[in-house]
């Protein structure tokens, strides 16, 4: 399967910030959630978290790609910035940086090839890039219809399950729905399943959070030389 990585980008990708010791609310209460996640809001600067991101396609035949590494999340007022690390494609050693959204615009480098593409004019898409990272429950309702569809164990853990639809025709004709399971106690996404359509889809799983800490140097940035090549689209 290709490598879709403006994708990765609109899908980059959502887990919810740490935020332990307060109580969860019933079961399919949408408006106790919501009040929930602007209250967590309120403390989030930066994220930090282990990913696996599985690309599964099932027509016309079965494919699947799997991706890891590290994700890295900021928010400062209106200022949000994500840089996703790939590490692994398919167990191979494959380093790829994917930095947003500075300018409206995303940059992928892949350190193999030495290339830099820039994709420009994504406006419409910034409400993925933070997705459920800091986001309040006010501002994921401006822009997503929200059903909670109840409470679902994954790996031990209680969490409630969100079915989101993108307002936004554009957004929502690259992406149908997307699924969060989330862990209200702690105000984190364990998992999010993105339907991209066509029988395809993509499966996000996070763990290892670390919030609030510090951050390496290179989280947002990645470094090139004279000889990288510069794609812009």
């Amino acid at each position: 399967m290709r490598f879709a990585w403006g994708r990765l980008v609109f899908a980059g990708v959502v887990a919810l910030l740490l935020v332990p010791g307060r109580a969860a609310f019933a079961a399919g209460d949408l408006k106790a959630t919501l009040a929930k996640l602007d209250e967590a809001a309120a403390s989030f600067h930066t994220l930090t978290a282990d990913f696996e991101f599985d690309s599964i396609q099932t027509e016309p035949i079965y494919d699947k790609d799997v991706q890891k590494g590290v994700v890295h999340y900021k928010r400062a007022a209106s200022v949000s910035q994500v840089g996703v690390h790939i590490a692994l494609v398919n167990g191979q050693p494959v380093p790829k940086v994917i930095v947003c959204c500075q300018n409206s615009t995303v940059k992928l480098f892949e350190q193999k090839l030495n290339q830099v593409t820039t994709l420009t004019k994504l406006g419409q898409y910034e409400s993925w890039f933070m997705l459920g990272f800091g986001a309040s429950g006010v501002e994921l309702a401006s822009k997503w219809t929200i059903t909670d569809a109840g409470t679902e164990t994954i790996n031990g853990i209680k969490t409630e399950k969100l079915e989101l639809v993108a307002k936004d025709p554009a957004v929502r004709k690259n992406v149908p729905k997307v699924t969060l399971w989330m862990d209200l106690d702690r105000g984190i996404s364990l998992k999010q399943v993105f339907d991209e359509g066509s029988g395809q889809q993509r499966i996000c799983l996070y763990s290892n959070f670390r919030m609030n800490q510090a951050q390496p140097a290179d989280a947002y940035t990645f470094k090139t030389d004279k000889t990288t090549t510069q794609i812009t689209r």
